[in-house]
């Protein structure tokens, strides 16, 4: 079978205008990192989520990595981070052998939890260490709440980060998903709603940061004929090729918006009648990118699990995926703090348990998206014959 006859998750969908801006670059010779592309892209960005400066890397990982070292995030300092997320927004606190404090996330919205966020802060505050930083992740394109999250945050001027890797076009109450925090953060690898092959970009209406995260990110050069380091630095920034690549999908982020939310409203038209079946919410004053299709089954009702679905899909050359295995019950993270939504249960181990991702793909054809409904209904029709044999 041909990897081209799977339907997949999320693979890149190209616009057609990058290669005018890879021309550019080779008509000049400029394929290294830095250059026109690299510049364009970082002011294009910044205009579209309205932030006053932005810093292209080579990473989501990357630029959030950076935020914390911009934010003086040393040994031992405790950071709050949201566990239902995946491993890249996590690695960046053991980078600076700092202290990754794990907040539950809530039914609403999937995301951070206000009510278990207050719970941490109450307990840094009895022990006199508060965070140096709180990292909010915004999943599936879906926003957290932010004026709850930001109002705690405020009261103990601890800086928040917004990782919006996965949330790029989405919205929070009129303004773009990543703009409300200190430094918000964004991931363009090959399976996000735009992709540079690789990279990323960091955000701030902090303009003199973002300066100092871009000398950061080229090896902490300081200026002088000769090669003058004064502090420690790498090598993050993003190449004038994939910044081409990066302005021509740009161009058409609104566009792949659309596509995703409607390739998500067709799913929810035709499989919200099975029982058991709850998809990702979208939080009223909130407009999500729908980057991926979430849902959780509880088998109880549906007759199936998610698992279940997962292998009947593959059998079908689908591609779908468990959501995210939370970070505290990662082996990595064992035996670090985590902070409950519920008082007795951890809302983020049971959206683990219960969920998975559907194909949902700007480039994927309505034939595709039908076919993984009919999968999922056909699975749906069997289970229920069987309980009705069982019945009988």
């Amino acid at each position: 079978m041909k990897l081209s006859e799977r339907i997949l998750l999320s693979s890149p969908h190209m616009s057609g205008n990058e290669m005018k801006y890879i021309n550019e670059a080779f008509d000049t010779n400029w394929i290294a990192p830095l250059g026109a592309n690299v510049d364009g892209f970082e002011k294009e960005l910044a205009e579209y989520v309205d932030v006053a400066a932005a810093a292209a890397v080579s990473s989501g990982t990357a630029a959030l990595h950076l935020a914390l070292r911009l934010l003086d995030v040393k040994q031992e300092d405790y950071v709050f981070c949201s566990t239902f997320t995946f491993v890249a927004s996590a690695n960046p606190i053991l980078y600076e052998k700092a202290t990754p404090v794990f907040i539950d996330s809530e039914p609403e919205t999937w995301n951070m939890s206000p009510i278990a966020l207050q719970k941490a802060f109450d307990y840094a505050k009895s022990i006199n260490k508060l965070p140096k930083a709180v990292i909010v992740v915004h999943l599936y394109g879906q926003s957290a709440r932010m004026d709850e999250i930001l109002e705690i945050c405020y009261e103990y001027n601890v800086p928040v980060i917004e990782d919006s890797a996965e949330s790029l076009g989405s919205s929070y109450k009129g303004r773009k998903s990543g703009t409300h925090g200190k430094f918000g953060i964004y991931s363009f690898n090959g399976n996000k709603i735009i992709t540079t092959s690789g990279g990323g970009m960091l955000v701030s209406n902090d303009e003199e940061l973002i300066s100092k995260s871009r000398f950061l990110a080229t090896q902490a050069r300081d200026q002088a004929v000769h090669y003058e380091h004064t502090q420690v630095g790498f090598n993050y920034r993003m190449s004038n090729i994939s910044a081409g690549i990066g302005r021509g999908q740009l161009e058409v982020l609104d566009d792949r918006v659309k596509a995703r939310r409607s390739v998500f409203e067709r799913y929810q038209e035709k499989l919200s009648k099975i029982k058991g079946i709850q998809f990702a919410p979208e939080l009223p004053g909130t407009y999500s990118n729908r980057w991926l299709t979430a849902l959780i089954i509880d088998e109880k009702k549906a007759g199936f699990s998610a698992n279940q679905l997962i292998k009947t899909l593959a059998d079908n050359d689908v591609e779908a995926r468990p959501l995210w295995k939370p970070m505290h019950i990662q082996p990595l993270f064992n035996g670090a703090m985590s902070f409950n939504h519920f008082s007795s249960e951890n809302f983020s181990e049971r959206l683990f348990d219960q969920g998975l991702c559907l194909p949902s793909g700007s480039n994927l054809k309505e034939a595709d998206v039908d076919k993984v409904i009919e999968t999922i209904l056909q699975l749906n029709s069997l289970n229920q014959q069987k309980t009705e044999d069982i019945t009988v």
